[in-house]
């Protein structure tokens, strides 16, 4: 007679109920995928068979998002060539008569030493006069004089010359009361004026961006509300069978997604294009002043950042709408 052994509470689990309980889970995990991958490319299914008023919408957040990128594109050439005119505001110093070659050398030396310094350069009167005699056009002159009367010349460039006005203002007073020097000259006025016009230039940006940024949203906002109201049938009824908000959201989100970030490539291109079109006129002005700059396209990663940013406005348009209409809407 075989006898039923009654399992006491608190043993261990059969291997068969673990196994089905990490089964279930990968199973969730499946589903959730296999949703999200069903409501990310029905949703594009949808804005490819409206493709008239699909491209329109896209169309016009591509011009919002160009303008906004391709007027940071502008600044950032702007930045460039600022950065190679920084040369033009270097400090001259002009060292006094009695100064000899090697004592400005050794006051040359001192200051590449600051670290507020990028470069130094060292004029000779011998070099300064050759200079003079070579642009000025008083070459015959020139030879006529008994003595050299041109001092010794000492060119310093700054660090970030564009960044800190006040910071260049006292380098140049401490250069003034060297010994050393006779004379120290920089044109801050050219320095103030070229800092007004970037830090015009990049509060413009920021400004256009947040403007145009809350344009895409409401367009956005705008278009994922028309969907939902030519679905509004659809969403009732999955209310009625007791859909979550999170379900019923899901595929407004990933048409909002899809219409960001095609706009985004559209910009891309938009700006790409204008770029090129301007490349020829801007690169033969580069030219002229001796290769001084080049046109700056998107790179990687302000191309990952332009897509990333237009996808991300196009979500938070849609779901600003459906947060506030999915409210509203109730089964009847």
């Amino acid at each position: 007679m075989m006898k039923h052994v009654n399992k006491k509470p608190g043993k261990q689990e059969p291997r068969w109920q673990t196994k089905i309980s990490g089964g279930n889970f990968v199973d969730k995990f499946h589903a959730y995928r296999n949703l999200h991958a069903h409501a990310l490319f029905s949703s594009l299914g949808r804005l490819v068979a409206s493709r008239f008023s699909s491209a329109m919408t896209i169309v016009v957040l591509a011009i919002a998002i160009s303008l906004a990128s391709g007027f940071y594109i502008l600044v950032a050439n702007l930045q460039q060539l600022a950065g190679n005119l920084e040369a033009s505001n270097q400090i001259s110093l002009f060292l006094k008569d009695d100064i000899s070659e090697a004592r400005a050398n050794k006051f040359a030396g001192v200051i590449r030493q600051n670290p507020d310094i990028q470069d130094v350069k060292l004029i000779t009167k011998e070099q300064a006069l050759a200079e003079f005699q070579s642009y000025s056009g008083f070459g015959e002159a020139v030879k006529a004089l008994e003595k050299n009367p041109l001092p010794i010349v000492i060119q310093v460039l700054p660090k970030n010359s564009f960044e800190n006005e006040q910071a260049l203002e006292v380098l140049l007073d401490d250069f003034k009361r060297s010994a050393e020097v006779d004379f120290a000259q920089m044109d801050m006025q050219w320095v103030k004026r070229l800092q007004s016009i970037m830090e015009v230039a990049r509060r413009g940006v920021i400004l256009l961006s947040l403007l145009l940024g809350a344009g895409v949203l409401f367009i956005t906002a705008n278009t994922i509300r028309l969907e939902l109201h030519n679905r509004r049938d659809e969403v009732v009824i999955a209310k009625l069978v007791g859909a979550t908000n999170g379900f019923i959201h899901r595929p407004f989100l990933y048409s909002g997604f899809w219409i960001g970030f095609f706009s985004g490539v559209a910009a891309w291109f938009i700006v790409t294009i204008i770029m090129l079109i301007l490349k020829q006129p801007i690169e033969k002005l580069s030219g002229l002043y001796d290769d001084a700059f080049h046109v700056l396209f998107f790179g990687f990663t302000e191309t990952l950042a332009l897509l990333f940013i237009s996808s991300v406005l196009g979500v938070v348009g849609s779901w600003i709408v459906l947060h506030f209409q999915l409210r509203q809407l109730k089964p009847e």
